[in-house]
C-alpha cells in the first residue's frame, strides 16, 4: 500500500467514532418517527441538556517491563466514550466499554478501558511523552479528561555518585553524597548504617533531606561504621558501594602530678598521662613532653668537686678566658687609634654575581676632613650588611641610606674599592664626594647611592631604595534595610550587603580595610599566604541572611596541587582556620575562581586565604613590571623591575610607592607563574643599544632566592638597575628585561620609552571604572532588579517534581559542591543570586543568567529584554546604564 492507502486508513481511524455516533442518533430519530409516543430505548444513556462529567479519568501509568497497562475512564450521562492517543483516536474495538446505573440520579453510568503495550509507546517519537485522554458525548456536547502520560520504568544500575568514606574529628561535621542512579520514575534514596535503616526523624543530629546526601551535624565516636546509599522505584532496587566513616579522637594531656621529692641530683620530676581522653580510632596521639625535670632548690645545689685535679682544670680555663678578653680589648683600641672618620664600601659584585657585602664605619677621632672641627660624633657606629642586591626589607634599605649616617659629615669622602678593578689590576681607588646637593632627589625620600657622583669612569653602586610604608586602605559606607555594595578602589576587594540583611529601621557605618603592613598571619610549614589580609566590620553587627566578601588571590587554581584554606583571625590576635576551600560546611561558604575567592559569611571580622602545596607543581600567580626614572645624575637612568603576588592591592601598592619616586611604568604588566619547585628566580637586562648606553659588568643579571619570592608577603620585591648614557643627547632607551625561573617559566618585558618626560607615552595603571563609586546603597547597588529577583526565588524556592528547583539553579550558574550550605538558607535561591551578584560585579551579564534560566524551563524570556513595565522605572534605568 502507498502513502494514499496509509492516510486513508488514518484518516478513516480518526472518524470511526463520530460515524458509530451518527448512526446511533439516526437509528434513534427512526423510532421517534415511527411512535411518537414511544419512550427512547434503554441503549440511550442520557438525560437531555447536560454534558458528561468524569468520575474517573485516566492516571499516569508506567510501563514494568513487557507487561501492558490500562487505562480507564468513566463519565455520566454519556453516549459515547472514546480515547484519543497523541491526538489520533483510539480504534473502536480496542475499547472494552461496560454499562451501569447510577441509583442516586437513575443515569446510566459507562465505563471505558484500553490497554497501551511497551511497543506503543517505544514507537512513538514525539516532542513530549505518549499521553493518551478520554473524550465522552452527550446530548448537549463534549467534555475531555485529562491527558495521562504513558513512560516506560527503568532504573540503571550504577549511581551517578557512591558515597566516600571519610575520617573526621569527633563532633565534626560529616557530609556523604549520593546520586542515585537515572531512572523512570526518579528513585527514592534510603541510607544504611551497618545494613540497618536510618531513621533521621528520631535523630535530629541526621539529616538525610539535602539532595540525597547523609549530613551528620556533630560526629560522635557510635557514628563510626559501614554507609550504604539505597535506590528504589518501581521497577528495581539499587545499592551503592559502601564507604567507611571511621570517627577519631585526638588524644589530650591529663594535668600534671606533682612534683617528685628532690633527688641527690638536685632534681625533681613531675609527669603527665595521655589519657583525658586517649586517642581513640587512629587519633593523634598528645603533643609535648610526658614527664620534665628542672633543679630544685632555685641553683643552689652545687655537686661536690672529687679532687684537686678538677680545681686546677677550672682555674686555668678561667685564665685563659681572661687573657683573650683583654687581648680583644687592646686590639679593639688600638683599632680604634688608628682609623680615620669614613665609610668604607666594598663592592664584590664582580664576584658573587650580584650579592654584595656593605660596612660602614664611624670612629670618633678627628679629621681634618670636616667643615667644623669642633663638631665631635659622640658614638661609634658599626653596621654590616650581607646579602642580595635585590631588596624586600625596607629595614635593610634604610640601613643603607639612613640619612643619618651622613648628616653629621656632610663633606665627608666615601671611598669606593671594586673588586671587579682591582682584578683588572687597577689599584688606584676611585674617590666619591658624598655631599648632598638639595634639589636633586627625584619625589619623595629617594636617597640610594645613586646620588653620588663619580670622578672616573668606574662602574657605580646600583639604586637601592626605601620604600615608604603604610599600615592600611580603608573605606566605609552608611547601609541599611535596602543593602548595597562597598567596594575597596583598584584592589580587587568588595563587600556585598544583600537586600534585607539588615533589619528595617536600622542602619549601619560599615568599614572595610586591607593590612598593608607586617602581615599578622605567620605562615606555617609550607603554608603560604595567597591574598591580603582584609578587615571588615563592625564585628558585633549581626546580619539575616549571609553577606559574600571578595578576596583576590595570587594562586593558579587550574590544576589539583593546592590545599587552599580561609582562616579568620580571634580577638586575642590568633589565627583559626574557618575552612577549607573544598571542604563540606553549613557555616560558610566559599566559592574559588581563577582570581578571587567569593565567600558568604554571616560575622565579620579579619579574612584571609592560604595555601599548602600539595605537590611542586602548585604555581603562583607573580605580576611582573619595570618602572623607570632619571637619576640625580643626568647621566643615569634608574630601572626597578617589581616581581609581586598577582592581586591588585599588591600592584596598587607597588603604584603608590613609585609615584612617590617619580617613576613611570615603562611597559604594561604581565603575568609570570611561578612554582614551588625550589628553583630561584633571575633578572637580566639584555638588548641594551651599544655605544649609547651601558650597564655595570656582571650586574646585568641578578638573582633571587625561591624562599624570598615564595613567601614574599611583605614590602614588594623588586630589583634595581642602573643605566648610564655616554652623551647627554640620548634621550631614547629600548632594552628588554627577561623574568624566568630556573626550570620553570619566563616573562619579556620590552622596553621602548622616551627618558624625557615631556615625550613618554604615558600607560594606565588601573581601569577607572573601579573607584568611581566605592560605596553603593539601594537597588543602584546591584545587578539583578529587585523585581525579578523576587519572581526568581519565588519560583525556584519551591520544590518541583522534575527537580527544578534552586539545586538546578546552582548547576547553571557552575555551583556543583556543598549545596547542604544552601539548603540550611530560608531563599536557596536569594543566597545563590547573592553569590552571583559578587561573582559579576564588574560585568554584570544578565543575558547568561537569562541563558540559564532558559534551559532550566522556567522562563522563555531573558532579563535584558524585559519591558519598563514590568519593574520600577528606578531600577530599569539604572540596568540600562550599567549595560544590562
Amino acid at each position: 500500500m502507498g502513502t494514499g492507502a496509509a492516510n486513508g486508513s488514518r484518516g478513516a481511524r480518526r472518524w470511526l467514532p463520530w460515524l458509530g455516533l451518527c448512526f446511533w442518533a439516526a437509528g434513534a430519530a427512526a423510532a421517534r418517527g415511527s411512535d411518537s409516543g414511544e419512550v427512547l430505548p434503554d441503549s440511550i444513556p442520557s438525560a437531555p441538556g447536560t454534558l458528561p462529567h468524569f468520575i474517573e479519568e485516566p492516571e499516569d501509568a508506567y510501563i514494568i517491563k513487557s507487561n501492558p497497562i490500562a487505562l480507564r475512564c468513566k463519565a455520566r450521562p454519556a453516549m459515547q466514550i472514546f480515547f484519543k492517543c497523541n491526538g489520533e483516536w483510539v480504534h473502536q474495538n480496542e475499547h472494552v466499554s461496560e454499562e451501569s446505573l447510577d441509583e442516586s440520579s437513575g443515569l446510566k453510568v459507562r465505563e471505558v478501558f484500553i490497554n497501551v503495550t511497551r511497543q506503543q509507546v517505544e514507537d512513538f517519537h514525539g516532542p513530549e511523552d505518549y499521553w493518551c485522554q478520554c473524550v465522552a458525548w452527550s446530548h448537549l456536547g463534549t467534555s475531555k479528561s485529562r491527558k495521562a502520560s504513558v513512560r516506560i520504568a527503568y532504573l540503571r544500575k550504577n549511581f551517578e555518585q557512591d558515597p566516600q568514606g571519610r575520617e573526621v574529628p569527633i563532633e565534626g561535621m560529616i557530609v556523604l553524597h549520593c546520586r542515585p542512579p537515572e531512572g523512570v520514575p526518579a528513585a527514592e534514596v534510603e541510607w544504611l548504617k551497618n545494613e540497618e535503616p536510618i531513621d533521621s526523624e528520631q535523630d535530629e543530629n541526621i539529616d538525610t533531606r539535602a539532595d540525597h546526601n547523609l549530613i551528620i551535624r556533630q560526629a560522635r565516636l557510635s557514628d563510626s561504621g559501614n554507609y550504604t546509599c539505597m535506590a528504589a522505584n518501581i521497577v528495581a532496587k539499587r545499592r551503592s558501594l559502601s564507604a567507611t566513616v571511621v570517627v577519631y579522637v585526638d588524644g589530650s594531656w591529663e594535668v600534671w602530678s606533682e612534683w617528685s621529692v628532690c633527688s641527690p641530683e638536685c632534681e625533681h620530676l613531675r609527669i603527665r598521662e595521655c589519657t583525658a581522653p586517649p586517642p581513640r580510632n587512629g587519633g593523634k596521639f598528645c603533643e609535648g613532653l610526658s614527664q620534665e625535670s628542672e633543679n630544685c632548690t632555685d641553683g643552689l645545689c652545687i655537686l661536690g668537686i672529687e679532687n684537686a685535679s678538677d680545681i686546677a682544670l677550672y682555674s686555668g680555663l678561667g685564665a685563659a678566658i681572661v687573657a683573650v678578653a683583654v687581648l680583644v680589648i687592646g686590639v679593639t683600641l688600638y683599632r680604634r687609634s688608628h682609623s680615620d672618620y669614613g665609610v668604607d664600601v666594598i663592592d664584590s659584585s664582580a664576584l658573587t654575581g650580584g650579592f654584595q657585602t656593605f660596612n660602614f664605619k664611624t670612629v670618633r677621632q678627628g679629621n681634618s676632613l670636616l667643615l667644623n672641627p669642633a663638631m665631635q660624633p659622640d658614638l661609634t657606629v658599626s653596621r654590616t650588611y650581607s646579602g642580595p642586591i635585590c631588596l624586600q626589607d625596607p629595614l635593610d634599605k634604610e640601613l643603607m641610606t639612613e640619612s643619618s649616617l651622613f648628616n653629621p659629615l656632610s663633606d665627608i669622602k666615601v671611598k669606593v674599592q671594586s673588586s671587579f678593578m682591582v682584578s683588572l689590576g687597577v689599584s688606584e681607588r676611585a674617590e666619591y664626594h658624598g655631599k648632598n646637593h638639595s634639589g636633586t632627589f627625584p619625589h619623595g625620600n629617594n636617597r640610594g647611592f645613586s646620588t653620588i657622583h663619580p670622578r672616573n669612569k668606574t662602574p657605580y653602586i646600583q639604586n637601592l631604595s626605601s620604600l615608604p610604608t603604610r599600615t592600611e586602605l580603608r573605606t566605609t559606607g552608611v547601609f541599611g534595610h535596602l543593602g548595597g555594595r562597598l567596594v575597596m578602589p583598584n584592589t580587587g576587594v568588595s563587600l556585598l550587603i544583600p537586600h534585607g540583611a539588615i533589619p528595617e529601621e536600622n542602619s549601619w557605618e560599615i568599614y572595610m580595610s586591607i593590612n598593608q603592613g607586617e602581615p599578622s598571619l605567620q605562615s606555617d610549614g609550607s603554608e603560604v599566604l595567597l591574598s591580603p589580609e582584609v578587615t571588615c566590620g563592625p564585628p558585633d553587627m549581626l546580619v539575616t541572611t549571609p553577606f559574600a566578601l571578595t578576596i583576590p588571590h595570587c594562586a593558579d587554581v587550574s590544576s589539583e596541587h593546592w590545599n587552599i584554606h580561609l582562616k579568620k583571625r580571634t580577638q586575642q590576635g590568633k589565627w583559626e582556620e574557618v575552612m577549607s576551600v573544598e571542604d563540606e560546611s553549613t557555616s560558610c561558604y566559599c566559592l574559588l575562581d581563577p582570581f578571587a575567592c567569593h565567600v558568604l559569611l554571616d560575622s565579620f571580622g579579619t579574612y584571609a586565604l592560604t595555601g599548602e602545596p600539595i605537590t611542586d607543581c602548585a604555581v603562583k600567580q607573580l605580576k611582573v613590571a619595570v618602572f623607570g626614572c632619571m637619576s640625580c645624575n643626568s647621566l643615569d637612568y634608574n630601572l626597578r623591575v617589581y616581581c609581586v603576588d598577582n592581586t591588585p592591592c599588591a600592584f596598587q601598592e607597588v603604584v603608590s610607592d613609585e609615584r612617590h619616586q617619580g617613576g613611570q611604568l615603562l611597559e604594561e604588566p604581565k603575568l609570570l607563574h611561578f612554582k614551588g619547585n625550589t628553583f630561584s628566580l633571575q633578572i637580566s637586562v639584555l638588548d641594551i643599544p651599544p655605544f649609547l648606553w651601558r650597564i655595570k659588568p656582571f650586574t646585568a643579571c641578578q638573582e633571587v632566592p625561591f624562599s624570598r619570592v615564595w613567601s614574599s608577603n611583605r614590602q614588594p620585591l623588586h630589583c634595581a638597575f642602573s643605566l648610564e648614557r655616554y652623551t647627554p643627547t640620548t634621550t631614547q632607551l629600548s632594552c628588554k628585561i627577561c623574568i624566568r625561573q630556573l626550570k620553570g617559566h619566563e616573562q619579556i618585558l620590552q622596553v621602548q620609552t622616551s627618558i624625557l618626560e615631556s615625550e613618554r607615552e604615558t600607560i594606565t595603571f588601573f581601569a577607572q571604572e573601579d573607584s568611581t563609586y566605592p560605596a553603593q546603597t539601594g537597588p543602584k547597588a546591584f545587578k539583578i532588579p529587585y523585581s525579578i529577583r523576587q519572581r526568581i526565588c519565588a519560583t525556584f524556592d519551591t520544590p518541583n517534581a522534575k527537580g527544578k528547583d534552586w539545586q538546578m539553579l546552582a548547576q547553571k550558574n557552575s555551583i556543583n559542591r556543598n549545596l547542604s550550605y544552601f539548603a540550611t538558607q530560608s531563599s536557596p535561591s536569594a543566597v545563590i543570586l547573592n553569590l552571583w551578584e559578587a561573582r559579576h560585579q564588574q560585568d554584570g551579564d544578565l543575558d547568561s543568567l537569562a541563558c540559564a534560566l532558559e534551559e532550566i524551563g522556567r522562563t522563555h524570556t531573558k532579563l535584558s529584554n524585559i519591558t519598563e513595565s514590568q519593574i520600577d522605572d528606578a531600577d530599569f534605568n539604572y540596568s540600562r546604564q550599567n549595560g544590562l
